[in-house]
């Protein structure tokens, strides 16, 4: 399993975390249980097994909701 820290661009409104969450929610590999939107610091932290799922196909499900990522830090859990 590896943690992912998702910087983002600042966050508008607080239904932004929602539909992130859901869409996140719906990629194979992500530990539902483990995400976490922080709409003040416009991060997404979450875990995920990098077998089944990569970094960049979860960005790529944020920006596809609209939200542009900046930068993404990835550890072994």
């Amino acid at each position: 399993m590896e943690k992912a820290i998702i910087k983002l661009e600042t966050l508008s409104c607080p239904s932004c975390l929602q539909k992130i969450e859901n869409a996140l929610q719906g990629v194979e590999g992500v530990d539902k249980e483990s995400i976490s939107v922080l709409f003040n610091s416009s991060k997404v932290k979450m875990t995920y097994d990098s077998k089944q799922t990569s970094i960049e196909a979860i960005e790529k499900t944020i920006e596809a909701l609209g939200y542009p990522v900046i930068k993404s830090t990835v550890k072994a859990a």
